[in-house]
């Protein structure tokens, strides 16, 4: 069975926002059975040379498939995507445009967002590094937001892995007041609402995973549910 790594203990600040989260929503979109290994970071679960043995950043998320072991978020949802033969078109163009924007998710978006968040963390608020990243941010989302114009997913016309990294990048760091002026806005917070009122997910996003290998099925969604989670995610 698939075992993925996550973490069952983090500092306060961190919680609800962890990438393992992107997997978990894949894998409850999905319907994969799955087994859950929670990591405690403050007791540093991470730093284990058996974990270091499988992801030598000592990182989370990490999945490990009867033995095919991958870290990177945006690397597990493409795996999981071509394993499951969903969210991701079968299609070479198609799945074309699903790398490409999983890859402006983790690259274009998040770099300059959690560089900003980094850097006010780290006492750096209103410093001249951090205004040139905040200007740099601002002007990626404006980017995004011209493509979004009119478009009912960011990669196709289908709900996609790509989706999902997106909106957990703009959910996980982004300063709300730089999402206010953009329409799409009330369709990411939409979706939020969705996926967190789901069973499994809801429950690590609050909690974080077992503090031990809990095995468990990802329960399906009802029809009515899938239905309503698929309509338009970006429209305004």
């Amino acid at each position: 069975m698939l075992k993925l790594y996550g973490f069952a203990r983090v500092n306060g600040g961190a919680r609800g926002k962890t990438r393992d989260l992107r997997v978990l929503w894949t894998l409850e979109e999905i319907g994969l059975p799955y087994q859950v290994v929670g990591m405690d970071h403050p007791n540093h679960d991470l730093d284990s040379p058996a974990y270091r043995a499988l992801n030598p950043f000592g990182q989370i998320p990490m999945i490990d498939d009867d033995g095919v072991v991958v870290s990177e978020s945006g690397a597990i949802l493409l795996y999981l995507a071509r394993k499951s033969g969903k969210l991701i078109p079968h299609d070479l163009a198609g799945e074309a445009q699903v790398l490409r924007w999983s890859f402006a998710a983790l690259t274009t978006i998040d770099v300059p967002v959690l560089s900003l968040w980094f850097v006010d963390l780290c006492g750096g608020k209103a410093s001249k590094p951090s205004k040139a990243l905040h200007d740099w941010a601002e002007m990626c989302l404006k980017q995004l937001n011209r493509w979004l114009t009119n478009r009912r997913f960011i990669a196709t016309e289908d709900f996609t892995v790509a989706d999902i990294l997106m909106t957990h990048v703009l959910d996980a760091g982004t300063d709300e007041d730089m999402l206010k002026p953009y329409a799409w806005r009330a369709n990411h917070e939409r979706l939020e609402r969705t996926r967190s009122g789901r069973g499994q997910y809801d429950k690590h996003r609050t909690a974080g995973v077992p503090a031990s290998a809990n095995s468990q099925r990802t329960p399906r969604l009802p029809p009515t549910q899938r239905k309503t989670r698929r309509r338009a995610l970006w429209q305004g």
